[in-house]
């Protein structure tokens, strides 16, 4: 939300918001900005100059006053993805969907289409190193590429976000179960994706990823009008610690590694292909895409250890990013660390969902904090559920981060590679100072 005023505010607009608490990044960029409100809080009355358009965020509450004050004067409110559809009404729109692999696809495409130089407009769900805000929107782009949440809109508009984009361009990555306080069963996750996929228009594009079965019986219902291209991985090989691509008789280095990266890298270039980018162009200038930030980012790297950061949290991301080091740094040693924050990683009902899920990890950890789960209000859980979920008898569960650094320390010793993988912060563990 704070991208998006920062954005509206470069394109000449005059933007005003509030919130209940303003915390970094948002605070100082919104102030260098002259942005940050005169207080934090609510403020109705403040709502009777009548703005053209009131954006509302996911996170405010239904009973928001200040959503019931514009609510009563009549004024248009959208929400965040329904704002973005707005300003993008003749833009060609490129929608990346998926529960994993979203943001960095949607990163590697950014990151391409400024080295080609290419006018565009964009949003997306992480730091990318040389963007300076997460959107953009402007008057002159003729496309834009959406980062599709399947997340809920707003407290008053219950649909997916990836479904308002209405897209003329989907990259599907895969399906795995998520965000089950709001999709109960696997199957209406599904039809999510099915929704979205059945929203491109006559002569639109569904790329998607061809390993996931899920995604290959979305995709054989489309009808006719629309395109279908399904990706894979590339041809690439390992060289001194290094995923090397190779295409037409040439071979590309890159920073980024492991299947899922790869796979991903390939659905990206699909993408850019369709927006007039050579794969040679492609890949001279993926070489130097080093990640999307807290997406496999690599924090600190000596010539036998390595220290990774990554959003991962669902089980299929945990799978993935654990392969990955595996498949890259085959003589060292995995030491493996994630929490559980989101409200469908601490539900009792979706633990065994994480059977396996680190088993590919020499010294694997699952870090939770009890107090989250009560703030959450759920179902408290044990370190034995936890243990007995994940199915690993190597498995070690912390609810005490000063051990869990204890635990770290102890076994990231000789050649090795750390993976700290949260959405949250491991409850304020200082990681700089920790590294």
């Amino acid at each position: 939300m704070h991208n998006l005023a920062l954005a509206l505010h470069s394109k000449g607009y005059k933007v005003t918001g509030s919130d209940d608490e303003i915390k970094e990044p948002s605070l100082s960029r919104l102030g260098a900005a002259g942005l940050l409100p005169e207080k934090e809080g609510w403020y109705p009355e403040k709502l009777n100059s009548k703005p053209e358009a009131v954006i509302l965020g996911m996170h405010a509450r239904a009973d928001n006053p200040e959503l019931l004050k514009a609510q009563e004067l009549g004024l248009r409110i959208y929400s965040f993805p329904e704002y973005f559809h707005e300003q993008s009404k003749d833009k060609t729109r490129v929608v990346i969907g998926g529960s994993h692999g979203k943001t960095t696809i949607t990163s590697m495409i950014l990151h391409v289409l400024k080295a080609l130089n290419k006018d565009f407009d964009y949003m997306v769900g992480s730091t990318v190193a040389g963007f300076d805000t997460m959107v953009r929107l402007s008057d002159s782009a003729p496309v834009i590429i959406l980062e599709g949440d399947e997340y809920l809109s707003s407290p008053i508009d219950r649909r997916p976000k990836f479904h308002l984009y209405k897209a003329h361009i989907g990259l599907l990555s895969g399906i795995a179960w998520d965000h089950i306080n709001v999709f109960p069963t696997f199957e209406n996750y599904v039809e999510q994706f099915q929704k979205f996929a059945d929203g491109l228009p006559e002569g639109g594009t569904m790329i998607y990823y061809e390993g996931d079965e899920e995604l290959k019986k979305i995709a054989s219902t489309l009808n006719s009008g629309v395109k279908k291209v399904a990706y894979g991985a590339p041809e690439y090989f390992i060289e001194n610690g290094i995923s090397v691509v190779r295409c037409g008789g040439e071979t590309f280095p890159l920073q980024v590694f492991g299947l899922h990266n790869l796979s991903n890298l390939e659905g990206a270039r699909e993408v850019c292909k369709l927006l007039g980018v050579s794969d040679q162009e492609f890949y001279t200038a993926a070489q130097n895409f080093s990640g999307a930030g807290r997406r496999m980012e690599l924090v600190k790297k000596t010539s036998d250890q390595a220290i990774f950061r990554d959003f991962a949290h669902s089980p299929s991301k945990l799978k993935a990013t654990v392969a990955a080091a595996r498949e890259q740094f085959p003589e060292r040693k995995i030491v493996a660390c994630m929490e559980l924050h989101t409200f469908s990683s601490l539900s009792e009902n979706f633990l065994e969902q994480y059977a396996g899920s680190m088993s590919a990890a020499d010294f694997p950890a699952v870090y939770f904090n009890p107090q989250t789960i009560a703030h959450k209000k759920l179902a408290p859980i044990t370190a034995e559920q936890v243990k007995i979920a994940f199915a690993d008898a190597h498995l070690k569960v912390f609810t005490d981060p000063a051990a869990l650094t204890e635990f770290i320390k102890s076994n990231f010793e000789g050649p090795s590679v750390l993976l700290m993988m949260s959405s949250g912060t491991f409850d304020g563990v200082d990681f700089s100072k920790f590294i």
